[in-house]
């Protein structure tokens, strides 16, 4: 298999990276040594088959993470995947803070890349929970029932504005602050605008 081209600008991100510059030279090495396309998207390098995303390269604060757009298709055998977030239904990243964790994991690596381009050559697609399918917290609802304009303003707003006010009403353990965070953002919702939306 010829190594694929470089992408300019994955040249340029990697040579002006704060941290992980070995990490993350080692990782494009085996990316580009597979049938993966690079192409930069989101301020970083991309990994694409025929047109689709399949991983993103990333230098965090801690580590540099390896992300499978699909990465819950896939079987991973060795158990290396961690979500990005706890609410993360397709995304599957592996973190490295070393150049010779890659390298014990260069394998590895290269097969869950084989098995994420026979995913996307195969069309499967991960089964994303809608935002209808998940429960609303009852300090919420009952808000909902009483204020009609609130209600409409709520079921207004975009499914991904929804689900990001559902997990956020819904993660404290006590009802009393579950209910003063939707009281919080009562104002926000009636104008229309989603939990990060100034």
């Amino acid at each position: 298999m010829t190594p694929n081209k470089s992408n300019p600008n994955v040249d340029a991100f990697i040579a002006n990276a704060k941290n992980w510059q070995h990490e993350l030279t080692k990782l494009r090495a085996i990316l580009l040594d597979s049938e993966l396309t690079e192409d930069f998207k989101w301020s970083q390098p991309c990994y694409t088959f025929q047109g689709k995303n399949v991983i993103v390269l990333g230098p965090m604060k801690e580590s540099c993470a390896f992300a499978f757009f699909k990465g819950a298709l896939l079987k991973d055998v060795h158990g290396v995947f961690t979500r990005p977030g706890q609410h993360s239904q397709s995304t599957r990243w592996i973190k490295f803070t070393s150049v010779r964790e890659i390298a014990e994991m260069k394998s590895v690596l290269k097969a869950y890349i084989r098995e994420a381009i026979e995913i996307e050559k195969s069309g499967l697609k991960v089964k994303l929970k809608k935002t209808s399918d998940l429960k609303l917290p009852e300090e919420l609802q009952i808000l909902l029932d009483e204020f009609p304009d609130f209600k409409k303003a709520f079921e207004a707003l975009t499914p991904g504005r929804q689900r990001a006010y559902i997990y956020h009403f819904s993660a404290p353990k006590q009802s009393k602050t579950r209910e003063a965070r939707v009281r919080k953002f009562m104002p926000h919702i009636l104008k229309g605008k989603g939990l990060l939306d100034k």
